[in-house]
């Protein structure tokens, strides 16, 4: 079982994530790629939220291919294009994630391979 560290000595994380995720030496890993907010038929919602969701989606089903869940999400690095896409992001990002939440870092970069989208997300998940 993977074990959370939020040390008392610092100060706590801004949003719903650990500081670190210890993961035990008997887990197997899976690093995925970022996942963009485009669907099977490529359609792309016009909102963070919609995409946020997508990128989630995506995240679930390879995750299923290796015998995973979102449970076993250890890291989450995070992208969006703009400040405002933060709330919506982090809601959706929120409704998926599991206790204890991963670690996780979020950034804003000025743009990603095509302009309708504002959000990425890739991760590390860790499982037995």
């Amino acid at each position: 079982m993977t074990r959370a560290h939020t040390p008392a000595g610092i100060r706590p994380p801004f949003a719903r994530y650990s500081h670190a995720i210890e993961v035990p030496p008997d887990h197997r890993l899976l690093f995925a790629s970022g996942q963009l907010g485009i669907a099977a038929d490529d359609t792309v919602p016009a909102d963070a939220e919609g995409q946020t969701r997508l990128c989630f989606d995506n995240i679930s089903a390879i995750l299923d291919e290796a015998g995973m869940t979102l449970a076993d999400v250890v890291r989450i690095n995070a992208y969006v294009s703009d400040r405002a896409h933060l709330p919506g992001y982090m809601k959706v990002r929120d409704s998926y994630i599991s206790d204890p939440p991963p670690a996780s870092t979020l950034m804003i970069v000025s743009g990603f391979a095509r302009a309708e989208f504002v959000v990425e997300v890739e991760v590390i998940a860790a499982a037995p």
